[in-house]
Protein backbone atom coordinates (compact mmCIF):
# COMPACT_ATOMS: atom_id res chain seq x y z
CA UNK A 1 0.00 0.00 0.00
CA UNK A 2 1.13 3.20 -0.89
CA UNK A 3 1.41 5.58 2.44
CA UNK A 4 2.36 9.35 2.23
CA UNK A 5 3.54 9.77 5.60
CA UNK A 6 3.80 13.57 5.99
CA UNK A 7 0.64 15.77 3.91
CA UNK A 8 -0.40 19.05 5.43
CA UNK A 9 -3.65 18.10 3.28
CA UNK A 10 -5.39 20.81 5.58
CA UNK A 11 -3.16 23.65 4.24
CA UNK A 12 -5.06 26.63 2.24
CA UNK A 13 -3.85 25.64 -1.32
CA UNK A 14 -6.63 22.19 -1.15
CA UNK A 15 -9.10 24.47 -0.09
CA UNK A 16 -10.98 24.80 -3.51
CA UNK A 17 -10.85 20.82 -4.57
CA UNK A 18 -9.69 19.16 -1.52
CA UNK A 19 -11.86 15.97 -2.66
CA UNK A 20 -10.63 15.98 -5.66
CA UNK A 21 -7.21 16.13 -4.44
CA UNK A 22 -7.92 12.83 -2.34
CA UNK A 23 -9.61 10.99 -4.90
CA UNK A 24 -6.54 11.60 -7.47
CA UNK A 25 -4.57 10.24 -4.72
CA UNK A 26 -7.06 7.10 -4.64
CA UNK A 27 -6.78 6.45 -7.91
CA UNK A 28 -2.87 6.42 -7.96
CA UNK A 29 -2.80 3.66 -5.37
CA UNK A 30 -2.51 5.81 -1.82
CA UNK A 31 -4.49 4.07 0.72
CA UNK A 32 -2.79 6.11 3.79
CA UNK A 33 -2.51 9.90 4.38
CA UNK A 34 -0.65 10.84 7.63
CA UNK A 35 -1.59 14.87 8.13
CA UNK A 36 0.76 16.50 10.85
CA UNK A 37 -0.86 19.89 12.52
CA UNK A 38 1.13 22.88 13.00
CA UNK A 39 -0.17 24.92 15.75
CA UNK A 40 -3.11 24.76 18.18
CA UNK A 41 -4.84 26.60 15.24
CA UNK A 42 -5.30 23.31 13.34
CA UNK A 43 -5.66 20.45 15.79
CA UNK A 44 -9.26 19.83 15.38
CA UNK A 45 -8.46 20.59 11.49
CA UNK A 46 -6.37 17.49 10.82
CA UNK A 47 -8.36 15.19 13.17
CA UNK A 48 -11.60 16.20 11.74
CA UNK A 49 -9.86 16.01 7.98
CA UNK A 50 -8.16 12.81 8.79
CA UNK A 51 -11.74 11.36 9.79
CA UNK A 52 -13.52 12.34 6.41
CA UNK A 53 -11.86 9.93 4.27
CA UNK A 54 -10.54 6.42 3.82
CA UNK A 55 -6.77 6.14 4.88
CA UNK A 56 -6.78 9.36 6.88
CA UNK A 57 -5.06 9.80 9.89
CA UNK A 58 -3.18 12.90 11.78
CA UNK A 59 -0.39 14.03 14.45
CA UNK A 60 -0.88 16.83 16.62
CA UNK A 61 2.73 18.74 17.28
CA UNK A 62 3.90 22.84 17.27
CA UNK A 63 5.71 23.41 14.05
CA UNK A 64 8.89 25.38 14.69
CA UNK A 65 7.93 27.80 12.08
CA UNK A 66 4.87 28.54 14.41
CA UNK A 67 6.87 28.45 17.53
CA UNK A 68 7.61 32.34 17.32
CA UNK A 69 3.59 32.88 17.52
CA UNK A 70 3.14 29.83 20.31
CA UNK A 71 2.60 30.83 23.99
CA UNK A 72 3.15 28.11 26.80
CA UNK A 73 -0.40 27.49 27.21
CA UNK A 74 -0.36 26.15 23.95
CA UNK A 75 1.72 23.54 25.24
CA UNK A 76 -1.21 22.35 27.87
CA UNK A 77 -3.35 22.71 24.74
CA UNK A 78 -1.69 20.19 22.98
CA UNK A 79 -1.46 17.61 25.79
CA UNK A 80 -4.87 18.29 26.19
CA UNK A 81 -5.82 17.40 22.88
CA UNK A 82 -3.42 14.33 22.87
CA UNK A 83 -5.25 12.88 25.98
CA UNK A 84 -8.70 13.36 24.34
CA UNK A 85 -7.13 11.52 21.10
CA UNK A 86 -5.76 8.55 22.71
CA UNK A 87 -8.50 6.29 21.89
CA UNK A 88 -8.68 7.64 18.33
CA UNK A 89 -7.31 5.40 16.04
CA UNK A 90 -6.26 7.41 13.63
CA UNK A 91 -4.36 9.67 16.01
CA UNK A 92 -0.58 8.35 15.42
CA UNK A 93 2.42 10.54 16.23
CA UNK A 94 3.39 13.76 17.80
CA UNK A 95 3.63 16.10 14.83
CA UNK A 96 5.15 18.12 13.35
CA UNK A 97 8.03 19.31 15.76
CA UNK A 98 11.24 19.64 15.31
CA UNK A 99 13.44 22.52 14.84
CA UNK A 100 14.90 24.52 11.60
CA UNK A 101 17.75 26.58 11.51
CA UNK A 102 17.70 27.45 8.29
CA UNK A 103 15.81 30.42 8.07
CA UNK A 104 17.49 33.65 9.90
CA UNK A 105 14.94 34.85 12.35
CA UNK A 106 14.82 31.09 13.93
CA UNK A 107 18.68 31.02 13.99
CA UNK A 108 18.84 34.07 16.25
CA UNK A 109 19.30 33.24 20.12
CA UNK A 110 16.24 34.24 21.63
CA UNK A 111 14.24 31.96 19.01
CA UNK A 112 16.34 29.23 19.17
CA UNK A 113 15.60 29.09 22.64
CA UNK A 114 12.33 28.89 22.51
CA UNK A 115 12.10 26.20 19.64
CA UNK A 116 14.48 23.96 21.74
CA UNK A 117 12.10 24.48 24.64
CA UNK A 118 9.32 23.57 22.32
CA UNK A 119 10.96 20.35 21.14
CA UNK A 120 12.08 19.02 24.38
CA UNK A 121 8.20 19.75 25.93
CA UNK A 122 6.51 17.72 23.00
CA UNK A 123 9.75 15.24 23.04
CA UNK A 124 8.64 15.06 26.77
CA UNK A 125 4.68 14.77 25.60
CA UNK A 126 5.88 11.76 22.98
CA UNK A 127 7.38 9.70 25.90
CA UNK A 128 4.96 10.29 28.60
CA UNK A 129 2.23 8.74 26.36
CA UNK A 130 3.85 6.03 24.56
CA UNK A 131 4.02 8.11 20.72
CA UNK A 132 5.95 8.17 17.94
CA UNK A 133 7.25 11.85 16.71
CA UNK A 134 7.10 13.33 13.16
CA UNK A 135 10.24 15.84 12.98
CA UNK A 136 11.07 18.37 11.21
CA UNK A 137 15.06 18.17 10.68
CA UNK A 138 16.37 21.32 8.55
CA UNK A 139 19.65 22.55 9.34
CA UNK A 140 19.21 21.14 12.94
CA UNK A 141 19.77 17.12 12.76
CA UNK A 142 23.02 17.09 15.33
CA UNK A 143 20.41 19.07 18.28
CA UNK A 144 17.74 16.88 17.58
CA UNK A 145 19.63 13.71 17.99
CA UNK A 146 21.65 15.55 21.09
CA UNK A 147 18.04 16.23 22.56
CA UNK A 148 17.20 12.60 21.38
CA UNK A 149 19.41 11.02 23.23
CA UNK A 150 17.91 11.86 26.41
CA UNK A 151 14.52 10.77 25.37
CA UNK A 152 15.77 7.19 24.26
CA UNK A 153 12.28 5.87 24.32
CA UNK A 154 11.12 8.25 21.46
CA UNK A 155 11.35 7.27 18.11
CA UNK A 156 9.03 7.53 14.88
CA UNK A 157 10.31 9.73 11.41
CA UNK A 158 12.69 12.15 10.45
CA UNK A 159 10.96 13.99 8.03
CA UNK A 160 12.37 15.27 4.75
CA UNK A 161 15.83 13.80 5.56
CA UNK A 162 18.47 16.11 4.15
CA UNK A 163 21.56 15.20 6.51
CA UNK A 164 24.71 13.40 6.45
CA UNK A 165 25.25 9.40 6.34
CA UNK A 166 26.86 9.60 9.79
CA UNK A 167 23.39 11.24 10.95
CA UNK A 168 21.07 9.52 9.60
CA UNK A 169 22.80 6.43 10.82
CA UNK A 170 22.40 8.18 14.36
CA UNK A 171 18.46 8.47 13.59
CA UNK A 172 18.16 5.19 12.57
CA UNK A 173 19.56 3.22 15.65
CA UNK A 174 17.15 5.56 17.62
CA UNK A 175 14.64 3.64 15.59
CA UNK A 176 13.62 6.03 13.61
CA UNK A 177 12.69 5.87 9.95
CA UNK A 178 13.80 8.61 7.32
CA UNK A 179 10.86 10.46 5.10
CA UNK A 180 12.12 11.13 1.47
CA UNK A 181 9.77 13.17 -1.17
CA UNK A 182 10.21 15.61 -4.08
CA UNK A 183 13.35 16.46 -3.19
CA UNK A 184 14.98 13.23 -4.39
CA UNK A 185 13.94 13.22 -7.54
CA UNK A 186 15.85 16.29 -8.74
CA UNK A 187 19.21 14.91 -10.26
CA UNK A 188 21.39 17.55 -9.02
CA UNK A 189 19.80 16.79 -5.24
CA UNK A 190 23.36 14.28 -5.09
CA UNK A 191 23.37 14.09 -1.61
CA UNK A 192 19.67 12.90 -1.05
CA UNK A 193 19.76 10.72 -3.68
CA UNK A 194 23.10 8.92 -2.52
CA UNK A 195 21.17 8.56 1.13
CA UNK A 196 17.93 7.19 -0.78
CA UNK A 197 19.99 4.86 -2.83
CA UNK A 198 22.71 3.39 -0.45
CA UNK A 199 20.47 3.85 3.29
CA UNK A 200 19.05 0.24 4.20
CA UNK A 201 15.80 0.14 2.74
CA UNK A 202 14.39 -0.62 6.44
CA UNK A 203 14.93 2.70 7.01
CA UNK A 204 13.13 4.43 4.47
CA UNK A 205 9.45 6.12 4.23
CA UNK A 206 7.63 8.14 1.51
CA UNK A 207 5.78 11.32 1.76
CA UNK A 208 4.82 14.60 0.18
CA UNK A 209 5.26 17.01 1.99
CA UNK A 210 2.15 18.02 -0.15
CA UNK A 211 1.48 21.49 -0.68
CA UNK A 212 5.11 21.77 -0.68
CA UNK A 213 8.67 20.18 -2.18
CA UNK A 214 7.05 19.40 -5.04
CA UNK A 215 8.72 16.85 -7.23
CA UNK A 216 11.16 17.63 -10.36
CA UNK A 217 7.96 16.79 -12.96
CA UNK A 218 6.08 19.61 -11.59
CA UNK A 219 8.73 22.04 -11.82
CA UNK A 220 11.43 23.88 -10.14
CA UNK A 221 10.66 24.65 -6.16
CA UNK A 222 12.40 28.37 -6.28
CA UNK A 223 9.83 28.94 -9.44
CA UNK A 224 6.17 29.02 -9.89
CA UNK A 225 6.08 25.20 -9.49
CA UNK A 226 2.95 23.13 -9.47
CA UNK A 227 1.32 22.32 -6.07
CA UNK A 228 2.38 19.04 -4.97
CA UNK A 229 -0.46 16.27 -3.81
CA UNK A 230 -0.23 13.35 -2.18
CA UNK A 231 -0.86 11.43 -5.28
CA UNK A 232 2.32 12.24 -6.45
CA UNK A 233 4.03 10.07 -3.42
CA UNK A 234 3.33 7.49 -6.91
CA UNK A 235 5.83 8.83 -9.01
CA UNK A 236 7.85 9.21 -5.90
CA UNK A 237 8.29 6.06 -5.16
CA UNK A 238 9.03 5.21 -9.08
CA UNK A 239 11.62 7.63 -8.73
CA UNK A 240 13.15 5.68 -5.14
CA UNK A 241 12.44 2.14 -6.90
CA UNK A 242 14.50 3.57 -9.65
CA UNK A 243 17.54 4.60 -7.66
CA UNK A 244 17.68 1.24 -5.63
CA UNK A 245 17.54 -0.49 -8.78
CA UNK A 246 14.83 -2.49 -7.64
CA UNK A 247 10.83 -3.27 -8.39
CA UNK A 248 8.64 -0.43 -7.60
CA UNK A 249 5.90 -2.48 -6.23
CA UNK A 250 8.45 -4.57 -3.62
CA UNK A 251 9.70 -0.51 -2.86
CA UNK A 252 6.16 0.60 -1.90
CA UNK A 253 5.59 -2.79 0.16
CA UNK A 254 8.66 -2.38 2.22
CA UNK A 255 8.31 1.59 2.98
CA UNK A 256 4.80 0.75 4.05
CA UNK A 257 5.84 -1.95 6.35
CA UNK A 258 8.33 0.42 7.02
CA UNK A 259 5.95 3.43 7.91
CA UNK A 260 3.74 0.84 10.00
CA UNK A 261 6.57 0.24 12.26
CA UNK A 262 7.79 3.22 13.20
CA UNK A 263 3.78 4.24 13.51
CA UNK A 264 2.73 1.77 15.37
CA UNK A 265 -0.81 3.23 15.79
CA UNK A 266 -0.66 3.37 11.89
CA UNK A 267 -2.27 -0.20 11.59
CA UNK A 268 -5.18 0.79 13.28
CA UNK A 269 -5.96 3.92 11.55
CA UNK A 270 -5.92 2.00 7.79
CA UNK A 271 -8.02 -0.66 9.66
CA UNK A 272 -10.35 1.57 10.73
CA UNK A 273 -10.66 3.09 7.49
CA UNK A 274 -10.93 0.12 5.86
Amino acid sequence: MLIDTHCHLDANEFAADRAAVIERAGEKGVGGIVIPAVAQFNFGAVRELAHSFKGGSYALGIHPLCVPDAQAGDLAELESRIQQSLDDPRFVAIGEIGLDFFIPALKEPEMRDKQESFYLAQLELAERYGLPVLLHVRRSQDVLLKHLRRHPRVSGIAHAFNGSFQQAQQFIERGFALGFGGAMTFTRALQIRRLAAQLPLAALVLETDAPDIPPAWLGEPAQAASRNEPGEVAGIAQALAELRNMAVEDLIQACGANARRVLPRLGGALGDAS
